[in-house]
């Protein structure tokens, strides 16, 4: 069977985690397919050192610095887990790609948006998804559920409302771009529907 590659976008609280588990859970309950289920910054064991610095680290980072940080990650976690898995038949699930980069550094940060893009293709050998899953949402409603769980937030998450309207703005720019690539779907519709829509889709893909 051939691999499949599935990443999930869209703004902080936006519920990429949990459409990620519940596709996993119905792929491998129903189409019995052996999923990998990854994320970035943190998906390997050095991405997790990566993950620490970039989130977590007190004090100023050049945003050229961490978009370089990113793409560091990605080409480690692209050549080490990624294409071995998709080359052995699974499908990888995965929290965040390289739109990600392009949204936050590229925009969110006012690089280049392009420059990061170039950046994130020659760090992944120009690896794109299958899939993406963009869940769409208000920032103040993202603010709202990561309120109620988070103990604190990371250095993305505690940027002010305008850098997180130009990430939101940036997201729905890629997915018109790519329009056969990109799936989007608002992110404060019912959990169920939401899971019913990706379902939908990953089963044409497979």
């Amino acid at each position: 069977m051939a691999g499949l590659f599935v990443t999930f976008e869209g703004g902080d609280g936006s519920g990429k985690s949990t459409q990620s588990a519940l596709l996993q859970q119905w792929l491998e309950e129903e189409q019995h397919r052996e999923v990998v289920l990854s994320r970035e910054p943190g998906g390997t064991d050095l991405g997790l050192e990566l993950r620490e610095i970039i989130l977590h680290r007190r004090g100023y980072i050049a945003p050229r610095a961490e978009a370089l940080i990113y793409a560091a990650d990605r080409a480690h976690h692209i050549a080490t887990k990624v294409r071995p898995a998709i080359e052995r038949g699974a499908v990888v699930l995965q929290d965040r790609y390289l739109d990600s980069s392009i949204a936050y550094q590229g925009t969110g940060r006012e690089l280049d948006p392009e420059e990061v893009r170039r950046l994130s293709l020659w760090a992944a050998e120009g690896l794109l998804p299958d899939l993406t899953v963009l869940l769409d949402l208000d920032p103040e409603i993202g603010r709202a559920r990561l309120v109620e769980s988070r103990t604190r937030y990371d250095r993305l998450e505690a940027e002010e409302h305008d850098f997180h309207s130009r990430v939101r703005e940036a997201y729905l720019r890629l997915a018109a771009a790519e329009p056969k690539r990109f799936l989007v779907l608002p992110a404060d519709d019912p959990v169920d529907t939401i899971a019913s829509r990706v379902r939908t889709r990953v089963a044409s893909l497979l």
